[in-house]
């Protein structure tokens, strides 16, 4: 949704056109009534950047009715896509709505002014609603009553399970659950997933059990505080109880706060996740489970406040480690420890350049291969400082 939001404000600003405030996708998964008002703070965005592009809440009457064309925006598209085939667009319509934001803007070789409006978008305009932001430094606040804490983006959900097709430590009945959502929901388009070659391939969201090994691999003792930044996890403590023995101060928005201060939130995905999100970007570690859009926009924004601490779990090399435990021919101890430290030493969100795409591919897929821009916005958000020439005598 932020990556989304930020993309179509650069697009605005390559076509020389007004932006009218997104609408907000209430159809998914989720089924969130959440309008843009709901979730971000509407005239802080239109005054953030107003000296980059025109922000109108809603479309004015006379053109409420006038001309106006539906165009899915190519993904990926650099500037001379937006400035040649979609400007033409405007010699016959007044509007145009853009069917989708997702990854419609390259991540790469584009001018520079227009990657830093994306950071000024990102990371400077498109600020939490005020009860979201106030709830969510209580969040943080009450978290840090525990000590530096973690933040675990535990993608353990009945959703995530259910697209991805893993069943890793599930039941059979459960399983077969997941089978039947998948099966149903109409706008996956993969039906027949082989759970084992998922999770081989590293395609899988870490277990709460894989994650207690994984953590306790890393060094970090039982007494660390760890945030659990995740809708309602699949099977509930059943499958929670064994990272609960490992980590016992292990907390939640649930746990932390009251249902009387969760309710204006409740029943609401996406403002329930803008709050994981605050008190995730706020931590001492984050480690998401699974690489998606959120681990991916927290990182990111982490790396853009001065590079904190994200270890990004490989989870390929991993799920090797955890069958030869499984298998009994490895043991916990210091062996694991040191092989699992040694392969995420250069996985800790530390300061480089965005990752360019893989060599030998083509097309889409090369694109797609490229390091997201809100994964990692540098060099682009990266200010240049000027210090003072020093003499040494």
């Amino acid at each position: 949704m932020r990556a989304g939001i930020c993309d179509m404000v650069a697009v605005a600003r390559i076509l020389n056109a007004t932006l009218v405030i997104p609408e907000l996708d209430q159809r998914s998964f989720w089924k969130d009534s959440s309008n843009f008002s709901n979730v971000f703070d509407e005239d802080h965005f239109i005054n953030a950047l107003a000296n980059d592009i025109k922000i109108i809440k809603k479309l004015p009457k006379e053109l409420a009715t006038g001309p106006r064309a539906v165009k899915l925006f190519r993904s990926w598209s650099g500037m001379n896509y937006y400035q040649d085939e979609i400007a033409r667009l405007w010699e016959e319509y007044e509007v145009i709505r853009a069917s989708k934001s997702d990854s419609r803007l390259a991540n790469n070789n584009l001018p520079l002014d227009i990657q830093r409006l994306r950071c000024r978008a990102c990371y400077e305009a498109l600020r939490f609603a005020p009860q979201i932001e106030t709830m969510g430094k209580l969040l943080v606040n009450r978290m840090m009553s525990f000590g530096s804490y973690i933040a675990l983006h535990l993608r353990f959900e009945k959703d995530m399970l259910a697209f991805s097709g893993c069943t890793q430590d599930l039941t059979s009945a459960e399983a077969d659950e997941l089978r039947i959502i998948r099966e149903n929901t109409r706008y996956w388009r993969d039906k027949e997933i082989n759970p084992i070659e998922q999770r081989s391939r590293g395609f899988c969201p870490l277990t709460p059990k894989e994650v207690g090994i994984f953590l306790s691999a890393l060094g970090y003792p039982s007494s660390t505080p760890i945030y659990i930044a995740a809708g309602k996890i699949y099977g509930g403590d059943s499958h929670m109880a064994d990272l609960r023995s490992r980590y016992p101060i292990l907390k939640s928005k649930e746990t932390l706060a009251s249902v009387e201060e969760l309710e204006p939130f409740t029943n609401h995905a996406s403002q329930m996740a803008a709050l994981d999100y605050i008190v995730s970007v706020e931590s001492g570690v984050f480690i998401p489970s699974y690489t998606g859009n959120m681990a991916r926009a927290v990182e990111g924004h982490r790396r853009f406040l001065g590079h904190k601490k994200t270890i990004s779990p490989d989870r390929k090399a991993l799920v090797g480690l955890f069958d030869k435990l499984e298998q009994g021919t490895l043991e916990e101890g210091k062996n694991l420890s040191d092989r699992v430290i040694e392969i995420h030493r250069k996985r800790q969100g530390s300061p480089r350049k965005r990752k360019g795409p893989v060599a030998g591919l083509k097309g889409k897929e090369k694109l797609r291969s490229e390091e997201p821009f809100y994964e990692n916005p540098l060099p682009d958000c990266l200010c240049r400082k000027e210090f003072p020439v020093q003499t040494t005598l």
